[in-house]
């Protein structure tokens, strides 16, 4: 692969069909966005690990949502990793970038370097949250950690949620090339039956995952289960390099993977890292507390401060602009440019 091409899909998303096992799926390639996403953040390997993992999920699943919407994955624990939280923007208008972000909290002391990094979430749950915008409720979707994997929580909360049998095959690590930085890539493949035509109804004992949690299996039959398995083994074959590029193209990986069940490709959406804060929206988180808590956060310095958890800008405010019991409206400037 020409490094063109390579640059053509790097952070992009893109959407597929299998025509012959009416299965649908995205390749999603993740260089810039996630190595923007992880570097600018001292995370440990088990923490880069999930960030990466949930990232690349993210935006597997992101691609399909309607423009101007929202949608964030958050995954939180008992566990030393307490906290992972990702956010995809899908665009304002077809053909500009969605934007992703993405950060993690943990507790550092209790962190184990050398263990399993999904084992360090310890109990809790997987949550799928969609905001459509002004006028309509958010939708939100839970699931409990299970399954060994995040790829496998994601699983789950389709089979449990969408009654939609979905597979995920993943790839992440640092690229070492010749004459390049090193720098994070991924890559992924999602596999989705399309929905049935009248709703799965579970059997009082549950379904074959951890639990009697539901999985794709579970929820398809004869031929659809056929074809299901058959797509999944054929995912089975693939490898870390091709999942993450850059040497194959995702088109050349879905003929290498998926020739006889005719895949016919969509165009490619392109993501990059894109962050929302604002002086207006800090400004707007601390409208809700007293002039006694705002004095409270007021520094030594006299002023209050706020950092981005996903981006790392940062802010800061005269207190008397700030609470429901300010002194006086900012003046129009006053806060500097925004990042």
């Amino acid at each position: 692969m020409t490094l063109t091409t390579r640059i053509a899909w790097d952070d992009t998303v893109l959407p597929f069909q299998l025509d012959r096992s009416d299965i649908r799926g995205r390749v999603a390639r993740l260089d810039q966005t996630l190595d923007r996403i992880l570097t600018q953040h001292d995370y440990p390997a088990p923490v880069e690990a999930l960030v990466a993992e949930l990232t690349l999920l993210t935006a597997l699943i992101g691609q399909t949502i309607d423009l101007r919407w929202k949608l964030s994955l958050q995954v939180r624990g008992d566990g030393p990793i307490r906290l992972i939280a990702t956010d995809f923007y899908a665009p304002s208008k077809e053909g500009t970038p969605a934007q992703i972000r993405g950060f993690a909290s943990y507790d550092a002391e209790r962190l184990t370097e050398a263990s399993d990094a999904f084992g360090q979430i310890g109990k809790g749950y997987f949550a799928i949250l969609l905001d459509q915008g002004k006028g309509s409720a958010p939708y939100q979707g839970i699931t409990p950690i299970a399954g060994g994997s995040l790829s496998s929580c994601a699983e789950t909360y389709f089979a449990q949620s969408e009654q939609l049998p979905t597979r995920f095959a993943l790839g992440y690590g640092r690229s070492t090339e010749p004459g390049h930085p090193e720098a994070w890539r991924a890559g992924g493949v999602m596999l989705q039956h399309m929905p049935k035509a009248s709703p799965f109804a579970s059997s009082p004992e549950g379904g074959s995952g951890e639990g009697g949690l539901l999985s794709g299996a579970d929820l398809l039959e004869d031929d659809e289960g056929e074809n299901w398995n058959r797509a999944n083994i054929l995912l089975d074959t693939v490898e870390d390099l091709e999942l993450i590029g850059p040497t194959v193209a995702p088109t050349d990986l879905l003929l290498r993977l998926f020739h006889e069940e005719g895949p016919r490709v969509y165009d490619a959406q392109p993501v990059q890292f894109g962050c929302t804060c604002s002086h207006a929206r800090v400004r707007q988180s601390l409208s809700i507390y007293s002039a006694k808590d705002i004095a409270h956060m007021t520094t030594e310095d006299g002023i209050v401060t706020a950092d981005c958890q996903f981006c790392g800008a940062h802010y800061e405010f005269d207190p008397k602009t700030l609470g429901f019991e300010a002194e006086r409206a900012p003046e129009e400037g006053e806060d500097g440019p925004d990042h």
